[in-house]
């Protein structure tokens, strides 16, 4: 004869309503209440511990709330932490091929994973189904209260995170479109350059000011931590202006010799940045570049092919970076120029790159082709108007150049 399960029923089971319903067995002296799940539209058996059926009535209703409460915590394979980690994963194999540019996906890590207002925290047990934009706007109306010092570009940022983790779910068709996500209205602040003739009368050149005190240091063998500046660090300044490289491991200091090609007619450097912030492109230079380069060659005429340009004894291009920052940020408060009195902030080493694509549309007259200066600098004719153009002092001729994009 057949051994009768322990699992099977011990009496009818019991209805309470729709989706809900109770049950023993005699493997077990507690209740079980069974519960359907509307948003996974399936049944989820949970023991109430409650040998009385009364008890276990309420606590059957207690768990059928919590678990089709619209904040419940969703099935594993729907909620909003696992698309999250698709998303991250997807974006990590388009950036092994090429696709994607890297610093993307650790930004958008970023602002998923942050400890005080990462989407996950708030986000990663929510069912992917059931988020609407009223969730989104609790959100950030939430960390508006809780973190006002955010800005409006890292709010958008978060945004733009959110939706593209929801579109891998809507790709799979669990939800039919991504809510509607208002963005945050941003203040569009000038970036702070060195100031130049014309700009400024000669005697208030900040850039002249700025190489001169980089030659001073040099002469002087001036010791940072260290470290010796040398005429390296000038010629550095001289490269970023005249290339529009930005000035990050990715872009300058990841320059190999391989990277450069030298061109005349005119004279000019073709700039390779292989991983930059907006991927590959190739730039052409202003002549400058060229002086600086050659210098650079010649101060180091053991290395070229796959060295690196500047500082090549430093394999780890974050120290190579560090070291110049810090002789960077010694000549600032030497020669007085670390604080913008215009736009009230400090100077960092990146205000050479607003540096070179300012100085580019004033001491050009307009006359620059805004299409071919956004796309030297690596970044997009809206962002060169936003951020710099419009902060400058344009001339008749030069606003007529910039909304003329190039046409006769």
């Amino acid at each position: 004869m057949a051994t009768r399960s322990p699992h099977r029923l011990r009496g009818p089971i019991i209805k309470l309503r729709r989706g809900l319903a109770l049950y023993q067995t005699y493997a077990s002296p507690f209740y079980f209440a069974r519960i359907l799940n509307p948003r996974a539209q399936r049944y989820t058996v949970r023991s109430t511990k409650e040998t009385s059926r009364l008890e276990a009535r309420r606590v059957a209703e207690e768990l059928a709330l919590k678990l089709c409460a619209p904040n419940s915590p969703a099935p594993q394979e729907f909620s909003f932490k696992t698309y999250a980690r698709r998303f991250v994963e997807k974006g990590r194999q388009l950036a092994a091929s090429g696709e994607r540019n890297a610093n993307y996906i650790r930004t958008s890590r970023l602002f998923l994973d942050h400890d005080d207002w990462g989407l996950i925290r708030h986000f990663g047990q929510r069912d992917v189904r059931d988020l609407t934009t009223r969730d989104w706007q609790l959100y950030i109306e939430q960390l508006a209260r809780k973190r006002s010092d955010l800005s409006a570009s890292t709010r958008n940022m978060l945004m733009a995170t959110f939706r593209n983790v929801l579109k891998g779910a809507r790709d799979d068709g669990l939800i039919d479109m991504v809510p509607d996500t208002p963005r945050v209205r941003q203040k569009d602040n000038p970036r702070s350059f060195f100031r130049f003739a014309p700009l400024v009368p000669p005697d208030r050149d900040e850039y002249e000011a700025l190489c001169d005190g980089a030659k001073q240091l040099a002469k002087n063998s001036t010791n940072i931590r260290g470290v010796k500046v040398t005429e390296e660090l000038y010629h550095l300044i001289v490269f970023v202006v005249s290339s529009f490289v930005r000035p990050t491991t990715t872009e300058l200091y990841a320059l190999k010799h391989n990277d450069i090609t030298i061109e005349t007619e005119p004279k000019r450097l073709l700039v390779t940045v292989r991983d930059g912030k907006t991927g590959f492109r190739v730039a052409n230079t202003m002549p400058e570049a060229v002086n600086a380069y050659e210098r650079i060659r010649q101060r180091y005429p053991d290395v070229g092919g796959e060295n690196y340009i500047f500082l090549p004894g430093y394999p780890n291009r974050a120290t190579a970076a560090r070291i110049i920052q810090r002789q960077f940020n010694h000549l600032m408060e030497r020669t007085g120029l670390k604080h913008d009195p215009v736009t009230n902030t400090d100077r960092t080493i990146y205000c050479l790159r607003h540096t070179a694509i300012c100085m580019t549309i004033i001491r050009t007259h307009g006359q620059v082709n805004i299409y071919n200066l956004a796309k030297n600098a690596g970044t997009s004719v809206d962002q060169i108007e936003r951020f710099y153009a419009k902060h400058l002092p344009l001339s008749r001729e030069m606003a007529m150049n910039l909304q003329s994009f190039g046409e006769e």
